[in-house]
């Protein structure tokens, strides 16, 4: 990536007020449609136990804790997505604690159902969801091997993870000192090796956990090169740290309204080919704003379930998020968990295709 780019998005990511305005200014003349999408989804978190412990998370259990979801049971995860399908979604979000097998009570769990893994579940709960509904899986399974993402693409119509930052000096830090999923090494190649396979893909940086400025530039542009060469990346999502109580990092001050519109305003005009989004349930009170600065995305809604990484964030109701699109002078509309340009053979199994030709 040339230097000279680089330094050019560090200064506008540093730019002042007026600055600021400029560049939002010149995101919307850049706007390539009118339309601000969603996916109608359901959440389903398999297990809440994970080997990372990182500061900003309040999604993670200790399997002695009370109330925690050592495995989400085949008859509730299916009756959940049953229920979603009634309601007209057309998602299936499945996330779990990143190698959570890898503790005893839940590789127990899995053998009492007869899995040898946390992923040979995950595919027995997407096949199932394909076989019996009108939804499609979305998986989000951490760092994985190229060979076991190949094994998941069967049956997923897109996959995500979040690299949220390149930085190496944040693995020192509060935010991922106890989280080895967290290297930036292992994320990029996660990252790849869903290109190399062609798998539609979201990913995204956390803003707020101690990066600097410059440390956003590097994120930003390492996803740049990854999609200059792979041509997979379909969103990118920029998530706002939020200080939650009882966390690590409770008493760490979150992004700032302007920092926030500067990172999604310079990921647009880096990211012209790609969706933007920012989550709506997060930032309630800004969520216009974001618009204006180049978000085309709100990501998944759920009428049916919460937002288990940000129980305090409940979704806006699916009204509430047309009313303030439409006040915009936006058009909210609908999508599936794949963008319409990855709808071919050469990002999906025919076994996904198949199933996207016969949904209502």
């Amino acid at each position: 990536m040339p230097r000279l780019l680089e330094d050019n998005i560090i200064s506008l990511l540093n730019g002042e007020c007026n600055d600021v305005l400029s560049l939002m200014v010149d995101v919307n003349s850049k706007r390539i449609h009118e339309n601000i999408t969603y996916s109608k989804n359901v959440f389903l978190p398999l297990t809440d136990i994970c080997r990372n412990e990182c500061g900003y998370c309040s999604f993670r259990r200790n399997p002695e804790d009370p109330g925690a979801r050592i495995l989400m049971k085949p008859s509730d995860a299916m009756n959940d997505i049953i229920l979603a399908d009634r309601y007209g979604c057309r998602e299936a979000l499945f996330a779990f604690g990143e190698h959570a097998d890898e503790t005893l009570q839940v590789s127990h769990a899995l053998e009492d159902l007869g899995f040898g893994s946390m992923l040979e579940y995950l595919y027995f709960l997407c096949d199932e969801t394909l076989t019996k509904t009108n939804l499609l899986p979305h998986s989000n399974p951490g760092i994985l091997k190229k060979s076991e993402l190949k094994y998941l693409r069967e049956v997923n119509a897109s996959m995500g993870l979040m690299l949220e930052t390149t930085s190496q000096r944040i693995m020192k830090t509060v935010a991922h000192k106890k989280s080895p999923g967290k290297e930036p090494k292992l994320r990029i190649e996660t990252i790849e090796n869903a290109g190399k396979l062609k798998i539609p893909f979201t990913t995204g940086l956390l803003i707020g956990i101690g990066e600097t400025v410059e440390e956003r530039a590097e994120s930003l542009l390492e996803i740049r090169r990854l999609h200059d060469k792979y041509g997979h990346i379909q969103e990118i999502i920029i998530q706002n740290f939020k200080p939650k109580p009882g966390i690590p990092m409770q008493d760490f001050r979150e992004p700032s309204l302007v920092e926030m519109v500067k990172m999604v305003a310079v990921t647009k005009l880096l990211f012209p080919d790609v969706s933007v989004q920012v989550p709506p349930n997060l930032n309630r009170d800004s969520a216009q704003i974001f618009l204006m600065a180049g978000a085309d995305d709100w990501g998944g809604v759920s009428p049916v379930s919460k937002d288990y990484v940000n129980p305090e964030a409940p979704w806006p109701e699916l009204d509430e998020l047309k009313n303030i699109t439409e006040e915009m002078g936006f058009q909210l509309e609908e999508r599936l968990p794949v963008y319409p340009e990855f709808l071919s053979e050469e990002f999906l199994s025919p076994r996904i295709l198949e199933k996207i030709k016969g949904i209502p």
